[in-house]
């Protein structure tokens, strides 16, 4: 894949167009490889991340996706980050702090 120098939806169409060129040849699986041990530790380390991440639904988690305004997300991820929590667990503790809150006040 190419580099873009830019996001997608902020190119022109025939900017669009030269990015993903590629994707219009026919037979790119010829092309493929098998991969390097660097890159296989790589995959595996990112396949892992990705599947330790949803290892708490398993434990009564569930995964919820929901809309968070832009700004509210960055100030929330880095008080997460500044706490050394994930962004999850600070959510979580927000609304355990709510809750707690809305029960005395009830």
């Amino acid at each position: 894949m190419t580099k873009k120098t830019k996001e997608y939806w902020n190119m022109t169409q025939a900017e669009l167009a030269e990015a993903t060129s590629e994707f219009d040849r026919e037979f790119m699986t010829d092309s493929f490889r098998d991969m390097t041990p660097a890159e296989e530790k790589a995959w595996r380390t990112a396949v892992g991340k990705r599947r330790r991440s949803r290892k708490g639904a398993a434990n009564g988690v569930k995964i919820v996706p929901l809309g968070i305004d832009a700004s509210l997300l960055k100030r929330a991820d880095a008080l997460a980050k500044k706490r050394g929590v994930s962004r999850d667990s600070l959510i979580a503790e927000g609304l355990e702090t709510l809750l707690a809150y809305r029960r005395k006040r009830a």
